[in-house]
C-alpha cells in the first residue's frame, strides 16, 4: 500500500529537497505521494519544482503535489513531518537584544538567548497544537514527526494533550557521536553508542568501536592530539576545550548539541564574561553568527538548484543524507526493524530518574509495531541532577505558563535563569518583549492570569 507523506512548513527548500532524495532513495517507500505544504506561496512553488525535478531525474516512482492548504495536505496521510518555523530570525534577535540590554547572555539562558526563547516557542506550541487538532479531525491514524524546534517541550506537551495522536520528535544532534569517530578514524558501522538524556542534553554514556570499549582511544587522542586540534579550531567546536573538560568531570562526553551554542551554551560558567569564554575557545555570538550566514547561504544554494538549466546532483548528490526521518518512515510503513534515536515520553522510565511523563531522547526499535523504547544506563547521578534542574524544571515551567496563559509561571521561568539578578530585571524582559508590536496576540494570552 502507498504511503502518503505531508510535509508542513516545505518550504525550507534544502530541507525538504534533503527529505525528497531520502524518499526517492528508499525502495519501500517507492510509489509514495509525498505532498509539500507551506504558506509561503513563491516558496512553495521554488520547492515543489525543485524537489519534482530531482525525483524525475532519479527516476523516482512518487506522487507530489502542493498545496497552501494546511487540510489538503493531511488528508489521508499516514506521515505529517512538521518542519516549519513560525517566527523569523529577526524576532528571535530582536527579543536576544532586548535581553542582552538587560544583562542576559549566552550560556545555558534556554528560555531567553537561544533559538528556544519563550517568544518563540509560543508560537510553535500554537502551531503544533494546530496541526494535531487538524491531525485528530482529518488523518488520526497518523503519526506526527516533529523536527521543527522545541522538539523537547513539544514531544512532552503534545503527547500529554493529544494522547490519541502518535507523535514522535526527531534530532539530528545525536550524530555528534560520528564527529567524534571521524577524528578518531573509525568507520561508523563498526562503532556502538548509547546517548542518553534529554533533547539537547544527551551524554555518551557507551562508546564501543569493532566490539571493543572507545573511550579510552578516545583519551588517548585527547592526550596527545587535542592541543594541536585546537589551534585551527572554530570557536565553540564540538571537540573543544569546553566540551573536553565536561568529559573530564563528569566521564561522560557532551554530544551534539548539548554544550555548544545550538543547544543553548551549556553550562553557563564556561561563559561568564568574555575573557573566561575566550580561555575556553567559546563565542555564541560568533557562532550564531555563523548559522545565519550559512542560512544566507542556503538560500543561495536553493537559487542555482532552482535553476532548470542546473546540475541538481553536483549540488545535492543523491546519496542518503544521513537524517533519521525517512529511514524511521520506512520502518513503521513497511515493518522494517531499525534502532534509530528518537524523542519520546519516558514512560517506560528509559533514562531512569527522568519523570515518566518527560520526553527523553534514547534508543529505539522502530517497526510496524510503532516506536519502542530501549532501557538505557542511569546517567551519572550529578549529570541527572543537572538535567532535572536546568531542562527539566524549566520546560515543566514553560509549559505550565503556556498552557494556562500564566505571567506569574513566565516570570518563574524567567527567574530560573542563571544571567538573572532580579525580579525587576526579570519583568522587565517580558514586558519588554511581549510589548513588541508583532506580540499582541502573546500579550494577551500571558495577561490572563496576570497579577
Amino acid at each position: 500500500m502507498a504511503t502518503k507523506i505531508a510535509i508542513i512548513g516545505a518550504g525550507s527548500g534544502m530541507f525538504s529537497l534533503s527529505m525528497i532524495k531520502d524518499i526517492c532513495l528508499t525502495p519501500g517507500l517507492n510509489g509514495s505521494t509525498v505532498t509539500f505544504m507551506d504558506i509561503d506561496e513563491r516558496k512553495l512553488h521554488i520547492v515543489y519544482d525543485m524537489c519534482t525535478r530531482y525525483a524525475r531525474e532519479l527516476k523516482a516512482n512518487l506522487t507530489l503535489e502542493q498545496t497552501t492548504d494546511r487540510e489538503t495536505a493531511l488528508k489521508g496521510s499516514d506521515f505529517v513531518i512538521n518542519t516549519a518555523a513560525a517566527e523569523s530570525h529577526e524576532h528571535w534577535r530582536e527579543g536576544w537584544q532586548i535581553a542582552m540590554n538587560l544583562g542576559y547572555r549566552f550560556g545555558g539562558s534556554f528560555h531567553i538567548v537561544h533559538d528556544e526563547a519563550f517568544w518563540i516557542n509560543f508560537y510553535q506550541l500554537r502551531l503544533m497544537e494546530a496541526i494535531l487538532q487538524d491531525m485528530e479531525r482529518i488523518c488520526p491514524t497518523a503519526w506526527y514527526v516533529g523536527v521543527a524546534n522545541p522538539v523537547m517541550a513539544a514531544t512532552t506537551y503534545l503527547p500529554r494533550k493529544y494522547p490519541n495522536v502518535k507523535v514522535v520528535g526527531l534530532c539530528h544532534g545525536y550524530r555528534g557521536v560520528y564527529g567524534i569517530a571521524d577524528l578518531l578514524g573509525m568507520k561508523h558501522d563498526e562503532i556502538t553508542f548509547e546517548i542518553p538524556g534529554v533533547n539537547h542534553f544527551v551524554w555518551m554514556t557507551h562508546f564501543r568501536y569493532r566490539g571493543k570499549d572507545a573511550f579510552p582511544l578516545l583519551d588517548e587522542w585527547i592526550k596527545k592530539h587535542a592541543e594541536d586540534y585546537w589551534k585551527n579550531i572554530p570557536l565553540s567546536d564540538h571537540m573543544g576545550p569546553k566540551p573536553i573538560d565536561l568529559y573530564r568531570r563528569f566521564g561522560v562526553f557532551p554530544i551534539g548539541d548539548t554544550a555548544n551554542p545550538g543547544g543553548g551554551a551549556w553550562g553557563y560558567w564556561y561563559h561568564t564574561d568574555d575573557e573566561v569564554q575566550k580561555r575556553w575557545q567559546e563565542d555564541p555570538v560568533d557562532w550564531f553568527d555563523r548559522y545565519f550566514e550559512e542560512a544566507v547561504d542556503t538560500v543561495e544554494t536553493i537559487r542555482r538548484a532552482s535553476d532548470p538549466s542546473s546540475d541538481l546532483f553536483s549540488i545535492v548528490p543523491p546519496e542518503p543524507s544521513g537524517e533519521t526521518i525517512i529511514p524511521l518512515i520506512d520502518s513503521i510503513a513497511n515493518d522494517i526493524p531499525r534502532v534509530l534515536i528518537v524523542n519520546t515520553p519516558n514512560r517506560g522510565s528509559y533514562v531512569p530518574g527522568i519523570p515518566q511523563d518527560f520526553a527523553v531522547e534514547i534508543p529505539a526499535l522502530v517497526s510496524a509495531r510503532g516506536i519502542e523504547g530501549i532501557q538505557t544506563n542511569p546517567l551519572p547521578k550529578t549529570i541527572l541532577a543537572h538535567a532535572l534542574h536546568d531542562r527539566v524544571a524549566p520546560v515543566e515551567t514553560e509549559l505550565e505558563a503556556y498552557e494556562n496563559g500564566d505571567y506569574e509561571s513566565l516570570l518563574q521561568l524567567i527567574l530560573m535563569d542563571p544571567w538573572t539578578r532580579s525580579e525587576a530585571q526579570a519583568r522587565a524582559l517580558i514586558d519588554n518583549v511581549l510589548n513588541l508590536p508583532y506580540h499582541t496576540e502573546m500579550k494577551d494570552h500571558y495577561r490572563r492570569r496576570s497579577n
